[in-house]
């Protein structure tokens, strides 16, 4: 069976298919993709964070061009204009009219007047919101599409936000890196959507740590249980494209399964807290209990194996009626850290916290503004400086991260680390039209039966 367009049924061997370090090409894959490093030493060393601005820069009116018009995308452009002056909303794009126009309506009330030749509708809007006129595209679709997009926005040297997943399979994770690399060739400037590394308080934590502050890391546990996600139920008058994609967040194809749609945050948390270095392999076991459409798992457990015997737990939850954490814990040899705003002792005494501003306080300096809006002025600050930034490295390996756990649960079988990044699976149909999806079924995968 070739897993290329097929979901109804995974095989190890459909993962695995044409699997060889060969198929990676000509591209050069990066150091932190082909090995583990890093020691005590390292660690020690002076660490660079990035700088948290009240605002962007001022400077020549930036242009940007929305493409996904659903709730985060509408956030992201909102963001866009909080994060300095002169910054402008011009075109959108979207496959849904009423998506789009609530969107519009929205970014109405921010003071953007978006005309009607720059409002695209359907499977190609990507192409016209890119040429459109724009300096910087944002990218909110559902991240089936990202790598194409992506792919178009370089190729037209745009500068790019792209929301976290940037895929939901191997071969896509590898387009992102191709063009993240042609980005960079470029000059530039590309930020995703993994939050926390925006965010002050969890900067300032991993400065602390990654200066030695808990030692050499030895552990991690992670864990994100929280309640059911939205699902909207098939109407008679759709066809398999439309229902898949206004209920992307339930099926794999289009969103990747829970862990790397969502998990991914925590994934990529604890992997920067440890130095972005990769694991080795995936043991994971997972299923579904009352998720009530798609395809997808309503749980997974994770355990990532690290080329020096190091191993972190990750395991996360989608289900109503249950209590609800999220935690994110490193382990070291002087102590441990929540990697947000809190380093321990061994004994579990407070060894530093973050020192948060009381609203009477003369000094806000320690005042931790908005994420979502900080990684936009982040790329907008390297836009107006000429001072690239490009992340796209650590997006893909937090990504590849997720999708390794999610096909070890998927199949019984542990995954590892060569054997994702040589896998030539392809998620999702070969076109995207509205009209029927014959090969994508809602079928849950059976770990253990489906090989």
């Amino acid at each position: 069976m070739d897993f290329n367009t097929k979901q109804s049924t995974r095989t190890r061997r459909d993962f695995f298919k044409n699997s060889a370090l060969g198929v990676i090409g000509t591209v050069s894959v990066p150091a932190f993709l082909t090995g583990c490093s890093g020691s005590s030493e390292t660690r020690l060393k002076e660490v660079v964070v990035p700088e948290i601005l009240g605002t962007a820069p001022d400077g020549k009116p930036l242009k940007a061009g929305l493409v996904g018009c659903g709730g985060r995308g509408t956030g992201a452009a909102c963001n866009f204009l909080d994060a300095g002056a002169n910054l402008q909303i011009t075109a959108l794009g979207d496959v849904f009219k009423d998506k789009l126009d609530a969107c519009r309506e929205t970014l109405k009330g921010k003071g953007q007047e978006i005309t009607d030749d720059n409002c695209f509708l359907g499977f190609d809007a990507y192409q016209k919101v890119i040429d459109s006129g724009v300096d910087v595209v944002l990218l909110c679709t559902p991240p089936v599409f990202r790598p194409i997009h992506f792919e178009y926005a370089i190729e037209q040297n745009k500068h790019c936000f792209i929301e976290k997943p940037c895929a939901v399979d191997p071969s896509g994770a590898r387009r992102i890196l191709v063009s993240g690399k042609k980005a960079a060739q470029q000059g530039l400037s590309v930020i995703s959507g993994t939050i926390r590394r925006s965010q002050k308080d969890c900067i300032e934590t991993f400065r602390r740590v990654a200066g030695g502050a808990i030692g050499d890391i030895v552990s991690a546990h992670v864990s994100r249980m929280g309640g059911a996600l939205w699902y909207i139920q098939r109407r008679p008058e759709w066809s398999d494209m439309e229902y898949m994609l206004r209920n992307w967040v339930n099926f794999c194809w289009t969103s990747g399964d829970l862990i790397v749609e969502q998990f991914i945050h925590e994934i990529d948390q604890m992997s920067w807290f440890m130095g972005d270095k990769h694991p080795v392999r995936a043991e994971a076991t997972g299923g579904r209990q009352r998720r009530v459409t798609g395809d997808m798992y309503d749980h997974f457990s994770v355990e990532y194996l690290y080329e020096n015997g190091l191993r972190t737990h990750c395991t996360s939850r989608q289900m109503a009626g249950c209590d609800n954490q999220n935690i994110i814990m490193v382990y070291g040899t002087k102590g441990y850290t929540n990697c947000n705003n809190a380093i321990y002792h061994p004994d579990g005494s407070i060894a530093w916290q973050y020192p948060y501003p009381k609203p009477e306080d003369t000094d806000q300096s320690m005042t931790v503004p908005d994420p979502y809006v900080q990684e936009l002025i982040r790329l907008i600050t390297a836009i107006r400086t000429n001072q690239p930034i490009n992340d796209v490295e650590q997006q893909v390996q937090s990504t590849l991260m997720a999708i390794m756990g999610r096909e070890s649960a998927y199949t019984g079988k542990f995954v590892t680390w060569d054997e994702v990044m040589a896998s030539t699976m392809k998620l999702g149909p070969d076109s995207f039209q509205f009209g029927p999806v014959p090969d994508i079924k809602e079928v849950i995968p059976v770990a253990g039966k489906s090989y």
